[in-house]
């Protein structure tokens, strides 16, 4: 798990519905830690994010929709979802972090 340094700012994002069912249906491995707090969260409160949290979510949020594997690209039913989250989570990367 990577640690956060004193100067790194933590974002807190709420994902609920289906945007958050569709990321918890995706693959992340080598998430760090990562894709468990995303599988236990529930979508109540927001969750905090740091800079590469919202980096590894935006790349694998497209490569589900980019990929040419059938066992890696997002579900029909995801797809939808999918396409809505990523430019709010690149929206709320580029305002905190660019």
């Amino acid at each position: 798990m990577i640690k956060p340094g004193s100067k790194d700012k933590k974002v807190s994002i709420l994902i609920t519905g289906d945007e958050l069912t569709a990321l918890q249906n995706q693959d992340m491995p080598e998430s760090f830690g990562l894709e468990d707090r995303i599988q236990n969260y529930k979508g109540i409160r927001p969750i905090g994010l740091y800079r590469w949290d919202l980096e590894f979510l935006i790349e694998t949020i497209e490569f589900a929709l980019e990929s040419k594997n059938p066992h890696t690209l997002a579900a029909e039913g995801d797809r939808d979802a999918l396409l809505s989250l990523r430019p709010r989570l690149q929206e709320i990367y580029d305002t905190h972090y660019s």
